[in-house]
């Protein structure tokens, strides 16, 4: 995590109207200079001024395309670290990025450092040995850094977002950037977040560890996964765990989802019993367990869709970050539709609460005078081989919009 020196004591003092009032100024002075993305996750005080919402690639992509077509010079990304990288990294030559509080890191991203996954790749391969008939192929969840996405564009692995993790699987399976080979094995290597993973495999058919503690019909020997975990010598796996595993899945959780346990939906099931039952749907980064109870699972974009489309009088409970849960349920209200959080423990994203209104109207004080702060930047061979990762997910994901790697440049 990066350190954000304090804000100059004025910003700590202005009351939210009067930062309300003066961000709204200074964007009318940036005018189409400027560009404020802000995620889904984001606190209302500070979302109200985003000229683009969404998830962090969605929101990146639309960057870039608005940032060509308006002439865009700043982009100010109201999220956390690793989002405003992938807006650096597909924003167009000259567009610079900056991060309002640079402490509003990812702490799943954090968990899947470079130095430890060159660790992990070498070691998986030698567990497996020279005699090993096959490939790993690595996949990385958009939700991680530049350098994890980087590693994975080099070694022919590519990106997935919650909504696409299942196109990418296949795309792996079915053998990457080249067709499997008559004989040839491929294994998985997913980072940086187990469950999503794991879910996805589940998905597949594979028995997960989760299947295994849970069925006393099924032994050790039986699972599919196998979960490496960086902080243990070889990953806390002996060589035939690795053999036997088909997706390898990094030791990353996000702190979010992790809070919703079985337990809350057995809750929710019960507290609207008697008003006519209630549709539970939660984010793939949940745990099996909590994924497995529940009646639908989907990406933040499904999510708000699903709750849109709601019709009158349902009930649902969502697992997921409460900021956006809350927005929902104040909508949906208003068509007569009932939307509460799955649990009521504090479900939100601490490092992306740190962006506050003071945070953003520093940032834009200082690109009116002239000064870019907290600008975040890529290395450009990072750039390129993160972007080779990106491109392989857009070309195999139907429906999507095609290659990003034309962005910058452009």
């Amino acid at each position: 995590m990066l350190w954000q020196p304090p804000l100059p004591e004025k910003y700590q003092e202005l009351d939210e109207p009067s930062l309300r009032e003066q961000i709204a100024k200074r964007r009318r002075e940036l005018g189409d200079d400027l560009l404020i993305l802000g995620h889904h996750y984001q606190q209302d005080d500070v979302i109200r001024h985003a000229d683009l919402r969404g998830d962090s690639l969605k929101l990146s992509r639309m960057a870039a395309e608005q940032s060509r077509e308006r002439g865009t010079k700043f982009i100010v990304f109201c999220g956390v670290h690793f989002m405003a990288e992938t807006a650096e990294i597909l924003a167009p030559e000259g567009v610079q990025v900056s991060l309002p509080d640079l402490s509003a890191g990812c702490s799943m991203a954090d968990m899947a450092g470079y130095e430890d996954t060159v660790d992990a790749w070498e070691s998986i391969h030698e567990m497996l040995g020279p005699k090993w008939n096959g490939r790993v192929i690595p996949i990385t969840y958009v939700n991680s850094s530049a350098a994890i996405k980087a590693f994975v564009g080099e070694h022919g692995g590519a990106c997935c977002t919650s909504s696409n993790a299942q196109q990418i699987f296949r795309w792996a399976l079915d053998g990457g950037t080249q067709p499997a080979a008559a004989g040839e094995e491929i294994k998985l290597l997913f980072l940086p977040d187990q469950h999503l993973g794991r879910n996805t495999a589940s998905k597949f058919g594979f028995v997960t560890e989760v299947d295994v503690a849970r069925d006393p019909a099924l032994a050790a020997e039986d699972a599919e996964t196998a979960l490496w975990d960086p902080k243990k010598d070889r990953g806390g796996l002996d060589a035939e765990a690795v053999r036997r595993a088909k997706v390898l899945l990094w030791a990353g959780h996000c702190s979010v989802h992790k809070l919703f346990r079985p337990e809350h939906v057995a809750a929710a099931r019960a507290r609207f019993a008697s008003a006519g039952g209630v549709t539970v749907i939660v984010h793939p980064e949940c745990s099996q367990e909590v994924v497995d109870l529940a009646d639908l699972d989907g990406s933040t974009e499904s999510i708000i869709r699903r709750i849109e489309q709601a019709p009158p009088g349902s009930n649902w409970s969502v697992g997921t970050e409460i900021h956006l849960v809350n927005r929902l349920a104040r909508e949906a209200k208003t068509r007569g539709v009932n939307v509460a959080i799955l649990s009521d423990c504090q479900c939100l994203c601490t490092t992306m609460y740190r962006i506050e209104p003071g945070n953003l109207l520093w940032t834009l004080d200082n690109l009116a005078e002239g000064r870019v702060v907290n600008r975040i930047t890529v290395h450009p061979r990072a750039r390129e081989l993160a972007r080779l990762a990106l491109d392989r997910m857009l070309a195999n994901v139907a429906g999507a919009a095609g290659p990003v790697s034309t962005a910058r440049g452009s």
